[in-house]
């Protein structure tokens, strides 16, 4: 049971990478999978810390996380919001395609909303 939370918590930080990558690759031309994998963690994170705020948690929680992605990349706040949007669009695909093909029913860790 564990076993399968590990690989679930793994697959699901990997996807949400993904989205991050492209998202970054595609407005920074940062390639590198391992900073966007990373990225997509502290994101989590930082999204868990403060989305639990009655009423404006989400709102704050999207500019928390926007804000980590401008921490983590180069360019500025729109830069940052066109990487996390690009993030959820490429992280929602790939998840409608594996979980259409595979039936997994699993989610990604990292990108809001997916």
């Amino acid at each position: 049971m564990v076993v399968g939370a590990i690989v679930s918590f793994v697959v699901a930080l990997l996807i949400g990478g993904l989205g991050i990558y492209l998202g970054a690759a595609f407005v920074t031309d940062v390639e590198d999978y391992k900073h966007a994998v990373i990225t997509a963690f502290i994101g989590a994170i930082a999204w868990g810390l403060v989305s639990w705020i009655p009423l404006v948690g989400g709102l704050i929680a999207l500019v928390v996380w926007i804000a980590v992605i401008n921490w983590r990349y180069p360019g500025g706040w729109v830069d940052a919001a066109v990487i996390g949007l690009l993030a959820w669009i490429a992280t929602t695909v790939v998840l409608w395609i594996l979980n259409s093909l595979f039936s997994l029913g699993i989610g990604a860790f990292g990108v809001p909303g997916v």
